[in-house]
């Protein structure tokens, strides 16, 4: 089967049941992490925890996550991809467990951790068995925008059923992920198909490069999410910070010298690439800093229950059904860059809209800011994800996958942490009256409109691109690429399930 024949956009039943348990993954990841964001309060009241630790419990799964996603990726390529998703889908099962019979915060922060960590190996893996099974051209694009989709979908979803759960008790927020892990488990192991053994890692594992960029990963991770601290230790943000830059120069130097590196540098030469990596963590960064101001605003200042402003966010979810509907149609039309810039300014202005908050702001005026906001997620994400594999060898992606996934989760870290150290800073010198706080919140909603303007910026660079050059709707990528996953004869793995 070629691109360019008529069938080329079809997937059969099989394909479509792989694809929706690869989606269970990233589903997961969306849903747990907004779980816990609604019932991090009652947690902390629970538990006794201090202000410190309830943000530890939050941060610990961005710092596993952050720091272990490029290695996750590339021990996928090298490792087995399927046996990386269902190893880390059983780690992910047993610390979710452990978090919900945790009685001190310390436990709690272990088990965010390693399920963090369990996220950054079988995400990437799931996404390489995407770009590695399905042809590439329509199915594959349409694979990747579902994928991208479901993920929001879920964080979206999980804002309800966080609250729901959270009512119940809050242990059933880490109860609840075991069971639908479980389910995606079983059938991971039923429907993703078996793959050629992968040759004996022994000079091929990059045990160097391993540890000193996921220590890297780690502490600046760790850096960013101090921001939100302030002047208060500050001289650990910035130890955290240095340190994490002498792991990243070590990191380099092991990489050009190893005979086989974690990370061949040679992939940043890629534009594309990272141009997208790039555009995908400043989008990534500016919905969670906006969500995290919103959520801010309608609890703290309106008083909003954690269950009524879930409901209130809940259009943000429209990228669930839009993302596989919508985009793949307006991505074949229009070609990938037009649709990433469109969902960066639809961003900008959704944002915006939101700037003259008040105080007593009805939800008919805060719902086109809202619903502009799911839909520039269904319009970029996807796609971004496209632009991030789409022109890397079949070998390496697991890693462009790592690469991708490390950028966003620095992105999530950056713009929560971003945008919490702005409020800070505003709302310090105030005399803490609602006047004051509502300013201090329009000053913190600046930092996601910049990262988008700055968003948009990047993305708009690609749309310079010859047209006779690599886009979505290309098909083989011809002597320029001749290794990539459009070159003619290389449209799926071995590992293709039938029906693809």
């Amino acid at each position: 089967m070629t691109v360019g024949d008529g069938a080329a956009a079809r997937m059969g039943g099989r394909a479509w049941a792989l694809l929706l348990v690869l989606c269970g993954t990233i589903f997961l990841e969306g849903i747990d992490v907004a779980m816990l964001a609604v019932a991090i309060p009652t947690v902390r009241a629970d538990l006794g925890l201090s202000t410190g630790t309830a943000a530890w419990v939050m941060s610990g799964y961005v710092l596993g996550y952050a720091g272990f996603t490029l290695l996750g990726g590339r021990a996928a390529d090298l490792l087995g991809r399927r046996r990386m998703l269902l190893g880390w889908l059983g780690v992910f099962v047993v610390f979710s467990a452990l978090g919900g019979f945790a009685t001190e915060g310390w436990m709690l922060v272990v088990a965010r951790f390693v399920t963090g960590v369990s996220a950054a190996f079988m995400t990437p893996a799931a996404m390489s068995i995407i770009t590695t099974s399905y042809p590439a051209g329509p199915q594959r694009e349409r694979a990747l925008i579902v994928f991208g989709g479901v993920g929001g979908g879920g964080f979206s979803l999980g804002l309800i059923v966080g609250g729901l759960l959270t009512g119940l008790g809050w242990r059933w927020v880490f109860f609840a992920p075991v069971f639908l892990a479980g389910a995606v488990l079983l059938a991971a192991r039923r429907l993703v198909p078996a793959e050629e053994r992968p040759e004996p890692v022994r000079r091929g594992f990059d045990l160097a490069g391993a540890a000193s960029a996921a220590g890297a990963m780690l502490l600046l991770a760790c850096g960013i999410v101090r921001l939100e601290h302030g002047r208060s230790g500050l001289w650990l943000t910035a130890g955290a910070f240095g340190a994490g830059l002498v792991l990243l120069a070590a990191f380099l130097v092991v990489e050009r010298r190893a005979r086989t590196p974690l990370v061949r540098l040679g992939i940043f030469r890629n534009a594309s690439m990272v141009r997208a990596d790039v555009a995908a963590m400043l989008f990534l960064g500016s919905f969670f800093g906006f969500q995290f101001v919103v959520t801010l605003y309608l609890q703290e200042l309106r008083g909003w229950s954690s269950l009524r402003t879930a409901l209130a966010l809940i259009v943000m979810g429209c990228d669930a059904v839009l993302a596989p509907l919508l985009t793949p149609r307006l991505v074949r039309r229009w070609g990938n860059g037009r649709v990433i810039l469109a969902g960066f300014v639809l961003a900008v202005v959704g944002y915006g809209l939101f700037l003259p908050m008040g105080m007593d702001r009805s939800y008919a005026a805060m719902f086109p800011t809202l619903a502009l906001s799911g839909v520039a997620f269904a319009l970029a994400y996807g796609p971004l994800t496209i632009a991030a594999t789409e022109d890397v060898g079949p070998r390496e992606q697991g890693l462009a996958g790592g690469l991708l996934y490390t950028f966003t989760q620095f992105g999530a870290a950056v713009g929560i942490s971003a945008v919490t150290a702005v409020y800070g800073l505003a709302v310090a010198g105030s005399d803490g009256s609602p006047g004051e706080v509502l300013a201090a919140y329009r000053t913190a909603l600046l930092v996601p409109v910049a990262m988008t303007v700055v968003g948009a910026a990047v993305s708009a660079v690609g749309l310079r691109t010859p047209r006779g050059s690599v886009s979505v709707r290309s098909g083989p990528r011809g002597p320029s690429a001749p290794d990539g996953p459009g070159a003619p004869g290389r449209h799926a793995s071995s590992a293709d399930p039938a029906g693809l």
